[in-house]
């Protein structure tokens, strides 16, 4: 961890599907007093603005993408970043089913990634921030003062998001079928989801996201 001390903090979780992330940066963020951000958001909100421009997928290019990115920008609150797509709000619509359905297309393409990440060192530069995504602490800031990598069992990954989801434990059927559905993502995301080498690896199987933000806070005062 070689970061110049002086520089603004920044504290990278990544992760497979489902570990946590997001919530819990979200978390770590609010206890340190930095701003959260959350890489998937800008791929979302890119793929909104591409979408935006009505002709269907398939005729897609990486850059058109490219071009319809430049509308998307953050606009920093108190706690986090906020999506902005033509200069105004757009997160429910990034939430939407047309993006979700699309955004791992757009995440896949090179050019874009690297203009994504752009955005989030360009932010880091400016401000202290937890940042969750993929390769957060590999491609983006290989050199970040903490980075933590959060992993936890396919059926503990599947038993949350089907609570988060539904608001209700999963039937041992429904838990099947999402473990399987998150163990084929993680092979399929295996390439571009590494930890760094010198990450922290938590694993939240048995312990309670207090506990996670807990121990994360707790090595980033340290290097305060």
């Amino acid at each position: 961890m070689s970061a110049d001390s002086r520089s603004p903090l920044v504290v990278t979780i990544d992760g497979p599907a489902a570990s946590g992330k997001s919530s819990t940066a979200q978390m770590v963020a609010a206890r340190l007093r930095m701003r959260h951000l959350d890489s998937g958001m800008i791929y979302r909100s890119v793929t909104a603005a591409r979408l935006r421009g009505g002709d269907a997928p398939e005729h897609w290019t990486e850059q058109s993408v490219l071009d319809a990115a430049t509308r998307v920008s953050l606009a920093p609150g108190a706690t986090s970043f906020a999506p902005r797509l033509d200069g105004e709000d757009c997160e429910a619509e990034i939430r939407g089913e047309a993006v979700t359905g699309l955004v791992s297309l757009v995440a896949k393409m090179p050019h874009v990634r690297a203009w994504v990440n752009a955005l989030v060192r360009a932010t880091a530069a400016a401000y202290e921030i937890v940042v969750d995504g993929r390769d957060m602490g590999t491609a983006v800031f290989p050199d970040a003062r903490l980075k933590v990598w959060l992993v936890a069992a396919p059926d503990e990954r599947a038993r949350r998001r089907i609570l988060q989801r539904m608001g209700r434990e999963p039937t041992v059927r429904e838990l099947a079928a999402e473990a399987a559905e998150l163990e084929a993502r993680d092979r399929k995301d295996r390439e571009q989801t590494q930890p760094a080498a010198d990450a922290v690896w938590i694993d939240t199987t048995g312990i309670t996201q207090v506990e996670q933000v807990e121990r994360i806070v707790g090595m980033a005062e340290g290097m305060r």
